[in-house]
């Protein structure tokens, strides 16, 4: 770990340390996030791909990592920057060192770096686009790089990390490899048979970069869980004949996600138990007639206090979004604002005054985080138990 890094981010500022992961040059936003532990869950969450993830708490590394904990089938960072990596990897369950798995997967990392003012920074000025390099150190060079890199705004990232092909979950391995470009869809004329006849409901989870963790819960509440691809509409989603649909997180700028829209806007004219989280949360919101907006420098952490307007508890909760949903343009829309975050007042949640609709901005399946929000997936299963017995009443 003595080869030189460099970081610059787009306002000229520049950070020097040292490589820890892969070498080679990175672009994305460079972000920061407050949680104290699961950064390998971070790593693989797909909501961070085309962001340089900062973690904010000093020494990183320190428990290895390992297959069981991982939300996606590998690293979806654009690159990973910490103040210190472990050098001993103490724990029970770990497989490998932090630098062997980042050098494994191509993850380009750097430690040394000042993390307490380069998150000052982006507080004061806001996320911006940075570059990483091990190879190049000449700020010039790294300035001419990033000023011809594509933006993070405006970006469809979802067509890359979601599945390529639909698939049923029966556990982390079953998922299709999410880089995949030459998978073809293959949906079902009818949903597979449960399996010993455990599965109580059927779920068709939009994959926009799903979490496993969101598929575990899922699976624990009795569901078999089909997911399909983002660009599924919502003719081939209800051809499966689902109880209801999970909408899931993902990466990037739900505006320009028009196509996931016209799938939510079917799903809702056809009645259907829907359920979204972060990037579902403010997919709903376009779909509907809303906006959305990019907040300075976003959430992202598992200390974020949001109250429930309805009963006034407060939960703390696991964010991880650099867009937010406008409350003025919910108005007419149907949706009612549930939630909002007790930090800066913006909207954590919302549901259909109709419809079996509803969705938080907020991760309820925390890993990592709290679990003060689990209870929304019950929430979910009461809907599909509800519209269950309406069709049987019918």
């Amino acid at each position: 770990m003595t080869a030189d890094a460099t970081l610059l981010l787009e306002d000229g500022t520049a950070y020097r340390g040292r490589s820890f992961g892969a070498s080679g040059e990175r672009v994305g936003e460079v972000v920061f996030n407050t949680s104290m532990t699961g950064y390998q869950e971070i790593l693989t969450d797909p909501s961070y791909r085309g962001q340089m993830v900062a973690m904010t708490y000093p020494l990183i590394g320190n428990y290895g990592v390992n297959s069981a904990d991982r939300e996606s089938l590998g690293p979806r960072v654009a690159a990973f920057l910490v103040k210190e990596v472990a050098a001993v990897a103490s724990n029970f369950r770990a497989e490998q060192s932090l630098p062997d798995y980042l050098r494994e997967h191509g993850v380009v990392a750097m430690e040394g770096l000042d993390t307490r003012a380069l998150t000052r920074r982006l507080r004061v000025v806001g996320a911006m686009m940075g570059i990483l390099s091990t190879v190049d150190n000449d700020p010039d060079s790294l300035r001419a790089k990033l000023e011809a890199a594509p933006r993070y705004v405006g970006v469809d990232l979802v067509r890359e990390v979601t599945t390529p092909e639909a698939y049923v979950w029966s556990g982390d391995t079953t998922a299709p490899a999410l880089d995949s470009a030459d998978g073809q869809l293959s949906l079902f004329d009818s949903p597979p048979p449960p399996q010993d006849g455990a599965a109580l409901y059927h779920v068709v989870c939009l994959d926009c970069g799903v979490k496993f963790n969101s598929l575990r819960e899922l699976a624990a509440r009795g569901c078999r869980v089909t997911v399909v691809p983002a660009d599924t509409s919502a003719a081939d989603i209800l051809a499966l004949r689902p109880d209801g649909v999970y909408l899931s997180n993902g990466p990037g700028d739900p505006e320009v996600l028009t196509y996931v829209h016209d799938t939510v806007r079917g799903l809702m004219a056809a009645e259907l138990p829907l359920f979204g989280i972060c990037l579902g949360h403010q997919m709903l919101a376009q779909a509907v007639g809303g906006s959305t907006f990019k907040l300075k420098f976003g959430h992202r952490g598992g200390n974020q206090p949001v109250m429930d307007e309805e009963t006034g508890h407060v939960e703390i909760t696991s964010q991880n979004h650099g867009f937010a949903v406008a409350p003025d343009s919910l108005e007419g829309t149907g949706m009612v604002i549930t939630h909002h975050n007790l930090n800066d007042g913006t909207v954590e949640g919302m549901r259909h005054e109709r419809l079996p609709v509803f969705s938080v901005q907020y991760h309820p399946e925390a890993s990592p985080g709290p679990h003060d929000a689990n209870y929304l997936f019950g929430r979910f299963i009461d809907s599909l138990a509800q519209r269950r017995r309406g069709a049987g009443r019918g």
